[in-house]
């Protein structure tokens, strides 16, 4: 399923999934539309949009992972965004998205993450306060990131990738 209310980006977004396979595709322009479609189609997997009207990406991956109605709570999503502020990306994660690609976007970008949700899914954790995909790529016994507190710094697609490490 594709969640972007640019309709040529989502023209982009449909030819990149035709080309690794996807033919049966549902589109939304809002994740209020997305959710709407959820309860008739039931996607593999969602590409979603962060800021839409009247329900943006963020909201929509929430109400996905915890909302009582949620036809499927453990459906793989993948926000598509131009935001690559590093609060915006811990804002993603902690949402519940399983990958993050940053606009501009490579197919071969895409291919890794659509590759990656499916061939290697990580556990789903459920606290308190999230429900959601490990946000935890893989399990170190220390941190070794860079400092996590500037956030008003732009990121790469390997710094956004590094966080989920």
């Amino acid at each position: 399923m594709i969640v972007e209310d640019n309709p040529f980006m989502r023209i982009i977004l449909k030819q990149l999934l035709r080309a690794l396979g996807v033919m049966e595709m549902a589109e939304a322009t809002d994740g209020a539309q997305a959710f709407s479609v959820m309860k008739s189609f039931e996607p593999d997997i969602i590409l979603i949009d962060w800021e839409m009207q009247p329900l943006d990406g963020l909201d929509f991956v929430k109400l996905v992972r915890t909302g009582d109605d949620s036809p499927n709570t453990y459906v793989p999503m993948i926000m598509v965004t131009g935001h690559s502020e590093q609060n915006k990306v811990t804002q993603a994660r902690d949402a519940g998205i399983n990958e993050m690609l940053i606009k501009p976007l490579s197919a071969r970008t895409l291919f890794s993450r659509v590759r990656a949700v499916i061939e290697r899914p990580r556990p789903f954790v459920e606290t308190k306060s999230y429900f959601g995909p490990d946000r935890r790529r893989k399990q170190e016994d220390f941190y070794a990131g860079s400092d996590r507190r500037n956030d008003a710094e732009e990121q790469s697609q390997d710094d956004v990738d590094a966080m989920f490490d």
